[in-house]
């Protein structure tokens, strides 16, 4: 596993390698679409830039952020690949977004006109992705909308403001296998699809796999997939098994004070945790701030030398601690919160299936404080 290498007490080692073939082999999975690496949330807590260079390694071929700034990012970091953006508040800077050549997702006539009045003061055509909202109730034209912003898409084409690239939508229940509500949001975006087609719009990728869909919705694989948590190594379907997925991320950090105390003790706020003979305690620097849920407290399990312990008392804001009864325990050994399981330690599902929550939760809530690390590959 290795020591921590940054001087900050706790680091996320996220394992490329694992990226790569993550993207790799669900590529595989859908043979003839394209492959989207989405890096928003900074690539799901992993670091948007290191993740989103590995994945074009590995295939990918084009880039997805939820926000501008995030797809700003990327070409500050010299990222050249096609990104789309697809949450445009009123305000979005639209302006810079066509200047640095970011596809842009709209869903309703008011965005299409405010992407119209970037192009022409940019002089930069828009590429977008016309959205349709298929049953998830978020962003996205309805059904009944739907002509509408096509045509008004159709004739901002004509204008040159604007090209049609994409025709997308996403799942609501597609980790649900067998949902039916899947096969409804198809045969709406299979519809959606054919009328756009059937008035003008040529060319453009359809798209509405994520990561669940992508593994286990092979009619919904189109010109293009979208790979989100899987991409990451984490299951979007855990009770289906692995899929062959390398979980990328380790949570580490280090003991920052250990000390033996008596029988009787309370440990930390609320004495929620009471020691039941003399023990030695340690104190992990990492916290609710970090992103470690404070009720994961007397909960959740961290591997320490070896061993797996229990958090002792209520997680804080900065720490936590453990209880390791006789072993031996310094400052500066080192703790595993969650990484592949390889040696022991939990798994990013197994806290979250702790928390009652998902890993997406998990990994993405990992704060700024904690180091993003990526260890030199072996050869």
């Amino acid at each position: 596993m290795g020591f921590l290498t940054s001087a900050s007490p706790a680091e996320a080692r996220v394992d490329l390698s694992a990226i790569r073939h993550n993207v790799s082999s669900l590529g595989g999975r859908a043979p003839g679409a394209e492959v989207m690496m989405v890096v928003k949330a900074d690539g799901y807590g992993h670091g948007a830039v290191a993740c989103a260079r590995a994945a074009l390694e590995a295939g990918a071929t084009c880039l997805g952020t939820a926000f501008i700034q995030e797809a700003l990012e990327l070409r500050a970091a010299g990222i050249t690949a096609p990104v789309l953006a697809w949450i445009l508040p009123p305000g979005a800077e639209l302006d810079r977004a066509l200047t640095e050549g970011i596809e842009l997702s709209a869903g309703v006539g008011w965005l299409l006109d405010e992407i119209a009045g970037a192009a022409r003061r940019t002089g930069r055509p828009a590429r977008i992705h016309l959205k349709v909202d298929t049953g998830i109730t978020r962003g996205g034209a309805t059904p009944a909308e739907w002509a509408a912003l096509v045509e008004h898409g159709l004739a901002l084409q004509a204008e040159g403001l604007v090209r049609i690239v994409g025709l997308w939508s996403h799942f609501a229940c597609a980790d649900e296998p067998g949902h039916p509500s899947i096969a409804d949001q198809l045969e709406l975006f299979d519809d959606a699809v054919n009328y756009a087609e059937k008035v003008g719009v040529s060319g453009a990728k359809r798209h509405i796999a994520n990561s669940a869909a992508t593994l286990t919705v092979p009619e919904a694989h189109y010109d293009l997939v979208r790979l989100g948590i899987a991409a990451y190594g984490l299951n979007p379907i855990p009770r289906l098994g692995d899929f062959g997925l390398r979980p990328a991320m380790t949570l580490a950090a280090r003991i920052a004070l250990a000390k033996r105390v008596p029988s009787g003790s309370g440990v930390s706020y609320g004495h929620s945790y009471v020691t039941e003979r003399r023990t030695t305690v340690g104190l992990v620097p990492i916290g609710y701030a970090d992103g470690i849920p404070r009720h994961g407290s007397n909960t959740c399990q961290v591997l320490v030398g070896g061993v797996r312990r229990t958090i002792a008392g209520r997680v804080c804001m900065d720490q936590f601690l453990v209880d390791v009864g006789d072993d031996e325990l310094a400052a500066g050994d080192e703790v595993i919160l969650f990484g592949p399981g390889d040696h022991g330690e939990p798994t990013a599902q197994e806290w979250a299936d702790c928390l009652n929550t998902i890993t997406y939760e998990i990994v993405t809530g990992i704060g700024p404080r904690v180091s993003r690390v990526y260890p030199v590959e072996r050869p």
